[in-house]
């Protein structure tokens, strides 16, 4: 028995030590991104031994040993584009996943395509990768355009009369796309039919690391009697408008920004993130059941054993591996066409939420962005729908705390209360 046993283990070594598909990408390990990159490289590493260990990936009815080859971008996109190139062509890889950030994106998606190949989206937020007509890419993450649409509904639920929001967006295409995505839904007929209205739009240049927003932008937030306030930039940009309006003492009731959404905005801003909303492509204590792989809260613990942090790049990337691994094995081929194909019957759920792809763009139109906000130091979901169908996961009860948002001390939405006599006022003008 322990000779038949030791041989059928050897012949499985064998069979893996034969049969390879090797995952080709670049991440971050230097330069701005690092901190991201190198999450996402250990969860990649955590995600091919975990696929090793259970006997590789199926693909045609051969066990194949996945082989991860990872070259540091340097956050460069240009050094970016040339590993991808390799990847592509002279050194082709069988699946291509994307790098970290959407300008990193950008540039090897044009090179997959041109290449013919399946490319993972793991990493690259901008609506506009979605525009290009890339034929084989493939989102696992929500668009940026989606980011703030569950808190133009959030808004609109707020006892005022009238809400007269701002918006700031430090020009890049990410923050345009992001804005962009949240003007739209703050323009749609229900949305403005319970009063919520644009009333200043303003563009920022970077602050490049500085820690400093304009004087004049401030000023100019204060004079319009703000309700709410939501910008999109790179993380430095939002925590500096963020901390300059706190410290100003505007008195906006509602503030929201995209770095909001991670740990660091509230290890940099301390007692000022009180309050403030952000969204959040993922969060571990969103405890549902996936149909692939770990349950959330157990890949966390997994990540900062090995690394210690977890943040949604980590999440991201091993969804990304679960569902290639999905639709390798319903393809039974490395066919990129057919393996596109594959990708875009798939309807599943893993760590990381829900997914399913518009069939032509390959864009994410399954997962769901959170709204989470910052109490006593903790992030708490507060959007309420992104699995609100029967038996699925029950979030906390955001909107009603959000309906009494006004004169909380929970969710202290409010940083300076308006009497019922100013909200009339609003409620006239216009």
């Amino acid at each position: 028995m322990a000779v038949s046993r030791r041989s059928g283990c050897e012949a499985i070594l064998k069979a893996l030590t034969e049969h390879k598909i090797t995952v080709g990408l670049t991440l971050s390990l230097s330069g701005r991104y690092a901190a991201m990159g190198r999450q996402a490289a250990a969860a990649l590493q955590l995600f091919a031994a975990d696929q090793n260990s259970a006997g590789g990936i199926e693909i045609g009815g051969r066990r194949h040993r996945l082989a991860i080859e990872c070259h540091d971008d340097r956050s460069n996109p240009k050094v970016c584009a040339e590993f991808y190139r390799a990847l592509c062509f002279e050194n082709r890889a069988d699946l291509i996943f994307g790098p970290y950030s959407s300008d990193l994106t950008r540039a090897a998606a044009a090179v997959a395509d041109q290449a013919g190949m399946v490319m993972v989206n793991h990493g690259g937020a901008d609506d506009s990768l979605y525009d290009q007509k890339y034929r084989l890419m493939v989102g696992v993450l929500s668009p940026a355009g989606d980011y703030f649409r569950g808190l133009a509904q959030l808004i609109s639920q707020l006892k005022l009369w009238r809400k007269r929001v701002a918006v700031v967006t430090f020009e890049t295409p990410f923050a345009r796309s992001v804005i962009g995505g949240f003007e739209r839904e703050c323009q749609s007929r229900p949305i403005r039919r319970r009063g919520v209205r644009l009333k200043v739009r303003e563009s920022a240049p970077p602050t490049h690391g500085s820690g400093e927003v304009s004087i004049d932008l401030l000023i100019r937030l204060a004079r319009r009697r703000i309700t709410a306030l939501v910008s999109a930039g790179s993380f430095a940009d939002d925590v500096a408008l963020m901390s300059g309006v706190v410290r100003a003492d505007l008195n906006i009731p509602i503030l929201a920004c995209v770095g909001a959404g991670v740990q660091g905005f509230a290890d940099t801003l301390g007692e000022h993130a009180e309050g403030i909303v952000g969204p959040s492509q993922w969060e571990p204590d969103a405890g549902f059941m996936p149909e692939l792989g770990p349950r959330p809260q157990q890949f966390a613990a997994r990540m900062r054993n090995t690394c210690g942090a977890c943040d949604y790049p980590a999440a991201q990337i091993y969804a990304a591996g679960l569902i290639s691994a999905a639709a390798l094995r319903a393809c039974g081929s490395l066919e990129q066409g057919r393996l596109r194909e594959a990708f875009a019957d798939l309807r599943t759920t893993t760590l990381f939420g829900d997914f399913e792809i518009d069939r032509v763009s390959g864009r994410q139109i399954g997962h769901k962005v959170l709204l989470v906000q910052w109490h006593g130091g903790q992030k708490v979901i507060i959007h309420p729908d992104a699995h609100a169908e029967p038996g699925e996961l029950e979030f906390p009860t955001g909107w009603k705390l959000v309906l009494a948002s006004l004169s909380s001390l929970y969710f202290r939405l409010h940083r300076g209360t308006e009497d019922e006599e100013q909200a009339s006022q609003d409620h006239f003008e216009d």
